[in-house]
């Protein structure tokens, strides 16, 4: 069984080729977006089955799921949970659905490696009746990152920080997530790219007050904050480092408070966890950014956290520990085809 990932984001399309071998054997690629007919075109082999990545899936997909009529409505439901992420996952499905007429789909949920939550970490303190909870994202990445981690006999404790554009913190315990940084949706949490993370609800109502309609809301919060917003040119960490190295303040604060918040998030996580065995960075910059991970690791020592510097800053894509201290330190570059893959291999041999 040969299958295609497919990892629609925000702004790109990724995939990853995985033949009948199995998962093991990897032909992945990443480039920037891509219309699928481009993809199939590249395909070395004929498709059997598609997986593809979708962010929210809500209380009601706990795991992957072939999908059918039901399912993709249940998707395109959830979309006002997800609105920047799963209107996309849904046009990609129904795209595949038309141009691999019969090629069956599994759609695999970033929300579900978050379901071994506990109450206490997925309740908010409102009343019940709301129908609202704490959900978690980011869930494929951390999924792979997890079982990289055993591999590499890092103990059982662990906490993960999934920093790209859109960034989280999850502790793990055992393989299974007990606490995460983002909620109900993917703003919570972390400062990221365009999304400033943690905000007192009475910043939105204060806006509301002052006339800010739903729309100009929803813009400010998803594309106008966050390190865009505090730093008032972009929400690129690697033009703000740019920017920081040649004076400009405004860049240096975004940068300080970006890392400020993920070291604020990592260090409670040690409470969740009652202390840690290793802390793995990963995605784009939690992979790429030497810089940010100093600026991150710089605010642990107190936990025993002590950088190699070496080997933090050595021009390598590879997974490697880069700490000297009792903590473990590792940089894992992210596979979220991959674990698509494993998943879809999963759910299809077991009908």
């Amino acid at each position: 069984m040969n299958v295609l990932s497919l990892n629609p984001g925000s702004s790109s399309l990724k995939y990853g080729f995985f033949p009948a071998a199995g998962p093991a054997a990897v032909q992945p690629a990443r480039p920037p977006a891509l219309r699928l007919g481009e993809i199939l075109s590249a395909a070395p082999f004929a498709i059997d089955a598609v997986g593809v990545r979708v962010v929210h899936g809500g209380s009601r997909f706990e795991s992957p799921v072939l999908v059918d009529d039901t399912v993709l409505d249940a998707i395109r439901d959830l979309a006002e949970l997800a609105p920047l992420h799963n209107p996309i996952a849904v046009g990609v499905i129904e795209e595949v659905r038309r141009t691999l007429i019969g090629v069956p789909i599994v759609a695999v949920f970033d929300t579900a490696f978050h379901r071994t939550l506990p109450p206490v970490a997925f309740t908010y303190a409102v009343p019940p009746e709301l129908g609202v909870r704490r959900y978690g994202f980011h869930g494929i990445s951390y999924s792979f990152v997890s079982k990289r981690l055993r591999t590499l006999d890092s103990g059982t404790k662990h906490i993960v920080a999934h920093l790209g554009n859109g960034a989280s913190v999850c502790a793990i315990r055992d393989g299974r997530s007990i606490d995460t940084s983002m909620g109900f949706t993917p703003m919570e949490g972390l400062v990221m790219g365009t999304r400033g993370g943690d905000l007192d609800p009475g910043v939105i109502l204060y806006l509301l007050r002052k006339g800010t309609s739903e729309a100009d809301l929803d813009d400010l919060l998803n594309h106008r904050s966050g390190l865009r917003g505090v730093s008032e040119t972009s929400g690129d960490v690697r033009e703000l480092e740019r920017a920081a190295a040649a004076g400009d303040a405004r860049a240096e604060l975004a940068l300080d408070l970006f890392a400020y918040r993920a070291a604020k998030y990592i260090a409670s996580y040690c409470a969740a966890l009652d202390g840690v065995d290793a802390i793995a960075f990963t995605a784009g910059i939690g992979e790429h950014s030497a810089s940010m991970r100093s600026r991150i690791c710089n605010r642990l020592s107190f936990l025993g956290v002590s950088l190699d510097e070496t080997a933090n800053s050595a021009a390598s894509k590879d997974e490697r520990r880069i700490s000297s201290g009792k903590v473990a330190v590792w940089v894992i570059p992210t596979n979220e085809e991959l674990e698509i893959a494993r998943d879809a291999f999963e759910i299809l041999n077991l009908r």
